[in-house]
């Protein structure tokens, strides 16, 4: 397994995840990037892909739930502390971006993890480079435009990067944007828009503008990894029978719905990461 040893005098510092953080140039860009060692030699390591303009923050506490796997992570160009590129970019261009990543890395293969937005670049990264993704998972994601839609209400909210950055406002919306335990935990709430850093509206707009113009459903049955598909039965944003169009048309996948909303992987890391670990170690 590849580390990252050779861009070790670019290590800005340690979160308290144990993630070391790292700036890379990529195809013009300064990228910030976390890595969590890993000690478990037999497995992958395992590449995050975040939901629209959340930064690495957001998932901390999934990865501390993830003991001995080795984690990276990487905030989207406009998203967290990545610059934000000067004109939009399709679907294909940020995995382009992905595997750069890797390869300045040193990262041959992973296994792949994506929510929500992520979960569509992750489905890209494993379209276009189906050799670089040993085991894909997709959390709280759908086939992209020809998604069946949340209400319109919800998605309204979803225009905007306003949540990112008028904490307030997320607390106010957390509840009916996110469903699950946002709906009835405050202090989850709270810890999520703690969480939560400055994102770049230029950012957020460009990948909001990549999804409307990108679907999968027509090529879904040719990802031929193994594939298990999380999603929530509470998800205003996407709501379940996404998940089902995406486990009907992938062949290799496995379906787990959970009683919670959009938000699981941060609200109940401690349930779903030994899970996702089980499959991993498959």
């Amino acid at each position: 397994m590849s580390s990252a040893e050779n861009i070790e005098e670019h290590l800005v510092s340690v979160q308290t995840s144990g993630l070391q953080i790292y700036w890379l140039t990529v195809m013009g860009l300064n990228i910030r990037v976390g890595i969590r060692r890993g000690s478990n030699a037999q497995g992958k390591p395992l590449l995050l892909l975040n939901g629209i303009g959340a930064s690495l923050e957001v998932l901390e506490g999934f990865i501390a739930a993830m003991p001995g796997c080795e984690v990276i992570i990487f905030d989207v160009p406009g998203a967290g502390k990545s610059e934000a590129p000067v004109l939009p970019w399709r679907l294909h261009t940020y995995a382009k971006l992905t595997a750069k990543i890797l390869d300045q890395l040193g990262y041959r293969q992973v296994d792949l993890l994506g929510l929500s937005w992520g979960g569509t670049l992750a489905q890209q990264f494993a379209r276009q480079y189906p050799e670089r993704c040993r085991k894909l998972v997709l959390c709280a994601t759908s086939c992209g435009s020809a998604m069946f839609p949340g209400h319109p209400s919800i998605l309204a909210k979803m225009i905007s990067p306003r949540r990112y950055l008028d904490k307030r406002y997320m607390s106010r919306i957390a509840g009916d944007l996110y469903g699950g335990k946002m709906r009835t935990d405050p202090a989850q709430v709270e810890k999520h828009a703690s969480r939560v850093q400055t994102t770049s509206s230029r950012g957020y707009y460009y990948q909001l503008l990549a999804l409307a113009t990108w679907s999968s459903l027509h090529w879904l049955h040719k990802i031929a990894m193994p594939t298990l598909i999380v999603h929530g039965t509470d998800d205003p944003i996407i709501p379940p029978v996404n998940a089902k169009i995406l486990a009907g048309r992938i062949p290799n996948a496995e379906l787990w719905l959970m009683n919670c909303g959009h938000l699981f992987m941060l609200t109940m890391p401690d349930t779903v990461a030994p899970a996702i670990q089980e499959f991993l170690d498959k």
